[in-house]
């Protein structure tokens, strides 16, 4: 993955270097139309000056693989105390996400009484209210989703 990604990067500066050598022309048409092109060989064209491209040459193979720790790995280690407090602090995240997630889900569930939520001033329109009632439900199940979600993560970690 990350070869062909310098490659794909590699190829576009040459590209890029090899359309800078040739020139950019900037060519109008009888209509007006503007286009940029590698040659100017046509009425209406003239040549763009244009900085030249900044390029950084790559690191060698061998002092990348030097970076990699034993395991193969380029993330640097962390102490395991380290590492079990951060696990405790996502813990306590993930914990509070699903308390925010399940009063949410209350608090709509009690407004939604049922299916049969209260009318409100704005919505003597029948039409409306029902766009109102299915936008709760919409929120409950959005709700209901993420706590699951949260749940999944947390078994994950345990």
């Amino acid at each position: 993955m990350k070869s062909s990604i310098v490659f794909a990067l590699v190829l576009a500066a040459s590209i890029a270097s090899t359309a800078l050598a040739q020139g950019v022309y900037l060519c109008t048409q009888p209509n007006g139309a503007r286009e940029y092109r590698n040659t100017g060989d046509t009425r209406g064209c003239r040549k763009l000056e244009l900085e030249a491209i900044s390029t950084i040459p790559s690191t060698s193979s061998s002092s990348s693989q030097a970076k990699l720790d034993a395991s193969g790995s380029a993330f640097p280690k962390l102490d395991s105390q380290v590492q079990k407090r951060r696990d405790q602090d996502r813990m306590q995240i993930l914990l509070d996400e699903v308390r925010t997630e399940e009063g949410k889900l209350a608090e709509l569930k009690k407004e939604f009484q049922n299916g049969e939520p209260e009318r409100q001033g704005g919505e003597r329109n029948y039409a409306k209210y029902q766009e109102r009632v299915a936008m709760m439900k919409e929120e409950m199940q959005r709700a209901e989703k993420n706590i699951e979600a949260l749940r999944r993560e947390i078994s994950q970690l345990k």
